[in-house]
């Protein structure tokens, strides 16, 4: 079993930035493929990110590109979500989420194991 903690999320006035990290307790974590989702309050998940362990690509939603950069440290099995020039419209609960399925995606269903989430309030 796979637990997702994730930290980081609060508070704060557009235009600022906020890390989020997520730690895994999991052997093999380097092998995971990860990903970032979001949920505004009254709507269903949305895609924001994930991360292909193998080639080590990354890929965004349009909504948050070039503004939002994940990454990764295996050794410490963390999954790391930079968010900078935060929207009133980036307002949610974000979640990690895990699979070791064969390449990450942007369907919330394809990913086995999920954290808890963090709040991100975005106020304009």
């Amino acid at each position: 079993q796979v637990q997702l903690v994730e930290s980081g999320g609060g508070l704060v006035h557009a235009g600022n930035s906020l890390r989020l990290s997520c730690t895994a307790s999991a052997r093999s974590f380097g092998t995971y493929n990860m990903a970032w989702f979001r949920q505004a309050a009254g709507r269903q998940y949305d895609f924001v990110a994930h991360d292909n362990w193998l080639y080590r690509s990354t890929r965004y939603a349009d909504s948050v590109k070039g503004r939002f950069t994940m990454s990764r440290d295996d050794a410490k099995n963390t999954v790391y979500l930079q968010m900078n020039s935060l929207k009133p419209e980036d307002t949610a609960q974000y979640y990690c989420a895990a699979t070791k399925g064969e390449r990450p995606t942007a369907l919330p269903d394809d990913y086995e194991y999920w954290g808890q989430g963090t709040l991100v309030s975005v106020s304009s």
